[in-house]
């Protein structure tokens, strides 16, 4: 599919309102932190999938042929939040609610009416949850596509593999897997931690189609998200930044999750404006 410059720069415009919002959720979090480096490091993705992607209605959320979308590294919410309020599943004062007391959205949610396909928290999962999904709508024959959100570290979960495989076996078409390759998980480094690459070329072992994109360039992912696929699952290894966007939490493990005091916000904040304020 050929994106036009004005659609892919009000992608790029989405994106960045995503993340000033993220950083507003942070601060209204307090001093129960937020999960910020991997929410940064996918703000792309989500603005590209609910930008030019995903085939939804906000005002019909169970449109049984809508596009299903599984975020499996759900601990992400400071990006998934941001993206269903632009595409109008939730209000604004419910991303100031996260987590507290009587608000309609949270850390690991599920709720089909608020966009939310799958509870998170648990990696390792969603993939195989995702695969059921496929099946069914091949069954039925509807051309709706699944898509699903990992984080590169969640890949040293054996259950992963194995839904790589009955992926494969199934030759699900259907199914797009993107992985958020920022090369750190809680732990550190991922390849210090347990090796990945050639990611591409294991995932191709596994009869996979697999290829690579910028994961901060809106252009480079539409074009990797939209690419016609033979018969066999799909996956989009996606390079980004921890923390993308700003200077202090980049590539750094320890803002995995982290507390935003006013004057790291006001710092952020300016950076992601480009000094403008």
């Amino acid at each position: 599919m050929i994106y036009s410059l004005d659609r892919i720069q009000d992608i790029e415009a989405m994106a960045k309102r995503m993340r000033l919002t993220a950083l507003d959720m942070a601060l209204a979090a307090g001093k129960g932190g937020a999960h910020l480096g991997g929410g940064l490091s996918c703000i792309e993705i989500f603005a590209a999938l609910y930008g030019g992607v995903l085939r939804f209605d906000a005002k019909d959320p169970c449109w049984e042929d809508r596009d299903r979308f599984f975020v499996s590294k759900n601990h992400c919410v400071l990006a998934q939040f941001p993206a269903l309020y632009e595409a109008g599943y939730i209000e604004e004062q419910d991303l100031y609610e996260l987590a507290k007391d009587g608000g309609r959205i949270n850390g690991y949610p599920r709720n089909v009416e608020l966009g939310l396909e799958y509870s998170g928290g648990s990696l390792g999962m969603a993939v195989s949850v995702a695969i059921g999904a496929a099946l069914a709508l091949r069954e039925r024959r509807s051309d709706a596509r699944v898509y699903v959100l990992m984080g590169d570290g969640e890949l040293n979960e054996g259950s992963v593999w194995e839904a790589f495989m009955s992926a494969a076996h199934y030759k699900l078409h259907n199914l797009t897997v993107i992985i958020d390759r920022n090369r750190l998980c809680y732990d550190g480094d991922t390849e210090d931690v347990m090796a990945l690459e050639d990611l591409g070329a294991k995932l191709r072992a596994f009869n996979w189609k697999a290829g690579r994109c910028n994961g901060h360039d809106v252009h480079d992912l539409l074009r990797a998200l939209t690419e016609e696929r033979p018969d066999m699952p799909y996956a989009v290894i996606a390079e980004t930044v921890k923390g993308k966007g700003v200077s202090f939490m980049e590539n750094q493990p320890e803002w995995h999750h982290g507390v935003l005091s006013q004057k790291q916000y006001e710092q952020a904040r300016s950076e992601l404006l480009g000094g403008t304020e």
